[in-house]
């Protein structure tokens, strides 16, 4: 007990070693018979009735004791009530004390008053059997260790001492080292016995520790023998088994809880062989991890880890929501979250092994397929309609698709398909002829009869010559070509489609460079009056002349420059010098400069105007800036704020091209207009086709009643001219009846040529026109 007290003791192992006193009634018992036979048997040889009074003595004090220890049976202890079991342990030593010390009188007594042998021997016997009996069941106290070695000690060795024999008191001396002796021994079974107690206790709280812990891990644990038989198995390995009851699982091996799971239907027998092997391969070290499948709706991730002892230790966790989640994770990387077909790059990792498999000489088509005119169901039915139109459209294609194609939606309104086993052209315009066949029609979205057409392209390969980029590439290139021949087709690909890609990119990296170098001219366009045939103002037009590529035409470079984003610099750069040629002409007359669709979608168009007029001192008066019907599209709102805005500061708006939009009319009434220029479609027959010249003349009247002023363009013959001045059918006059576009220096000389003159003909006006050109 390392020296401890009995107030350090534990409450508990205090109480047990005081019941290790009371506890064997037999020795007690046996103890009184021997101690009374003896006082009986010494009383018979000796006749002395002091025995008797010792006999009747021994038992009286026996009775006392076994009352106390019928008594201590009676009490309920609380491991909190330490005095009540020291009051006990006190009234155990009085017990022991009062007997022991009877022992030593009747030692005294025999050596000193009765001096016979036997009574000697006899009391000297059963008083040292007393002693030495405190080792077997008297050990619990260590108080009352020593009061029965001194109690039964000291009375021997007084009585021998006082015998006066030298001997006898040699005999008292070795008295001393037995009771030194039999307390040493008696403390020391104590002692040995605490240990253990203590031991079993801390050995029994880290067990239940280690129990708490185990049956509280989120994890299931399978502590295996060498033999591979489970010999710990926790709550949750139970119940991620669904065992119901877990020390079933003790002394089995894995296979047998397998082939438990297979009898209760938890997995089937060939899920069982293939765990089972998984596991064998963790458990023979050839594995660190597994991922175990029992059923969609459970997997086990199972590690394992050797002890020490050639025992395995399994550890296993559901990982159900991480697998979903993984899952989902590579659903989400490999297909169109719109649509669930197949990303470009998922499409693309299924498309390259497809054409390893193929045979070298086999045949593909790549398809590229994009809805015509998308955009427009986009701005007028809305983004959500026009995603649902394309899970629709995604629906009917994986409906018609077959084994050889791999569908995939590259973003926006563009599919790609990909079809093995081609063997030609022909096979390929069948195929897309019944892919347009279903896929083309009216589409009912959200209430909304959409109906739906396509272009695409379609470029065919071999194996040896297959790369996805450039395959994709030949293909919009096809689809290109299809879009500006004709809608709803398709095009197979052409090795001089290439050449054309080729060029236009060659264009678009000149274009560029002539932007930033302001490479471009500009000529002007006259608009006469058309009473008096004077020029009230010429639009401004864009020319660019490249060494590569000559004279290239605004309806190649223009789109161009839209789709690259720059037309805005192109812009700029006219308005700058539409604005300082303008303000060099002496008639008063104005210039007009076209804005794109990309112009009206910033605000900084404004800026840039009014920049243009500061820097060449321009009155606002003279500018006039026309915008096309597409301009309004995208964003009518954003594109109406910004020519209120232009027109507040007075500059004049002008509509191009009157008549070939989609709401011509409604932007009449909303847009903040000065001019209509109605569009050379409506002029080129009015002199044959008097429905054609009515349609002329109702638009005209229509927008004289709004205060709009009339331009009419495209006018080339002397008829067309004479039958607009005729009907009053335009303020101004625009056509090559009067000469082609001309530099800003044609435009002075032209002016100062036909200033003063009236009434003049459209030939004259025309040669007067080359020859303001030629000087």
């Amino acid at each position: 007990m390392g020296g401890k007290t009995e107030d350090q003791i534990p409450t508990d192992v205090y109480l047990s070693f005081v019941r290790s006193l009371y506890g064997n009634r037999m020795t007690l018992r046996a103890g009184m018979v021997a101690h009374v036979t003896i006082c009986m048997l010494i009383f018979i040889k000796v006749r002395d009735p002091a025995y008797i009074a010792f006999g009747v003595a021994i038992f009286t004090i026996w009775l006392g004791r076994l009352y106390s220890v019928k008594r201590f049976d009676k009490v309920v202890f609380t491991e909190d009530d330490r005095e009540t079991i020291a009051r006990w342990e006190r009234v155990y030593i009085a017990g022991t004390g009062l007997a022991t010390l009877m022992l030593g009188a009747m030692n005294g007594y025999a050596f000193l008053v009765t001096r016979d042998v036997f009574a000697q021997t006899a009391v000297l016997s059963v008083t040292l059997s007393a002693m030495v009996s405190v080792v077997g069941r008297n050990f619990g106290s260590k108080t009352n260790v020593n009061v029965i070695t001194l109690a039964a000690g000291l009375p021997i060795m007084v009585s021998l001492f006082l015998v006066g024999n030298i001997y006898m008191a040699v005999l008292a001396l070795l008295i001393v080292p037995l009771i030194v002796t039999t307390r040493a021994m008696a403390n020391g079974v104590r002692e040995f016995l605490y240990d253990n107690v203590i031991s079993h206790r801390e050995i029994a709280i880290i067990a239940d520790r280690f129990n708490t812990a185990l049956n509280n891990m989120p994890h299931g644990l399978f502590m295996l023998d060498s033999a591979n038989r489970i010999v710990v198995a926790n709550r949750k390995a139970a119940e991620l088994l669904k065992v119901p009851n877990r020390e079933a699982l003790r002394n089995h091996t894995l296979n047998a809880v397998l082939r438990f799971g297979v009898h209760r239907s938890v997995v089937s027998a060939d899920q069982a062989k293939i765990i089972q092997r998984q596991l064998d391969a963790l458990i023979d070290g050839r594995e660190s991890r597994a991922l175990v499948y029992f059923s969609d709706d459970l997997y086990l991730e199972f590690s394992a880890k050797r002890r020490s002892d050639k025992g395995v230790v399994l550890i296993f966790e559901d990982v159900t929501a991480r697998v979903r989640a993984e899952e989902k994770i590579v659903y989400m990387a490999r297909y169109d979250s719109l649509t669930g077909l197949a990303n470009r790059g998922y499409f693309s990792e299924i498309v390259e092994k497809s054409v390893k498999e193929m045979g070298d000489e086999e045949k593909y088509a790549l398809v590229v397929l994009d809805l015509d005119d998308f955009k427009h169901v986009n701005d007028t039915s809305g983004h959500l309609t026009g995603d649902r139109l394309l899970c629709a459209l995604a629906a009917r294609l994986n409906g018609i698709v077959d084994d050889r194609m791999t569908l995939s939606r590259f973003g926006g309104d563009e599919f790609v398909i990909f079809v093995r086993d081609v063997r030609n052209t022909q096979q390929i315009d069948e195929m897309m002829a019944g892919l347009f066949d279903s896929l083309r029609g009216t589409y009912l979205v959200d209430g909304n009869k959409i109906f739906v057409s396509m272009s695409a392209g379609v470029v065919i390969g071999t194996k040896s010559e297959f790369r996805l980029d450039d395959m994709q590439i030949k293909a919009d290139l096809a689809l290109y070509e299809t879009k500006h021949n004709e809608k709803d087709s398709w095009t197979i690909f052409a090795e001089e489609m290439d050449d054309k890609y080729t060029r236009r990119q060659k264009l678009k990296a000149a274009l560029r460079e002539a932007v930033r170098d302001k490479a471009f001219t500009v000529a002007y366009q006259p608009m006469f009056t058309a009473d008096t045939i004077q020029i009230a103002c010429c639009e401004a037009l864009s020319r660019w002349y490249h060494p590569e590529f000559g004279a290239v035409s605004p309806a190649d470079y223009i789109p161009l420059a839209e789709e690259m984003g720059i037309v805005s610099e192109l812009t700029r750069h006219m308005l700058n010098v539409a604005c300082r040629d303008c303000a060099s002409w002496t008639n008063g007359a104005s210039v007009s400069v076209n804005l794109s669709a990309n112009d009206l979608r910033s605000h900084d168009i404004v800026d840039m105007v009014m920049d243009a007029l500061e820097s060449t001192g321009l009155s606002a008066d003279r500018l006039q800036v026309e915008v096309t019907e597409s301009a309004f599209v995208q964003d009518a709102t954003k594109a109406k704020a910004i020519l209120t805005d232009l027109r507040a500061k007075g500059v004049t708006i002008a509509i191009d091209d009157f008549g070939t939009g989609y709401s011509s009319l409604s932007y009449l009434n909303v847009l903040p207009l000065n001019k209509i220029k109605i569009d050379r479609s409506f002029v080129s027959d009015i002199t044959n086709d008097e429905r054609t010249l009515k349609l002329l003349r109702g638009v005209v009247h229509l927008s004289r009643e709004l205060g709009l002023e009339i331009v009419v363009e495209g006018v080339e013959t002397e008829d067309q001219l004479e039958l607009i001045r005729s009907t009053n059918s335009a303020d101004l006059i625009q056509g090559f009846i009067f000469g082609m576009p001309m530099p800003c220096s044609g435009i002075i000389a032209l002016t100062e040529s036909t200033s003063g003159h009236k009434n003049l003909s459209p030939a004259e006006v025309k040669q007067r026109a080359e020859d303001a050109v030629r000087m």
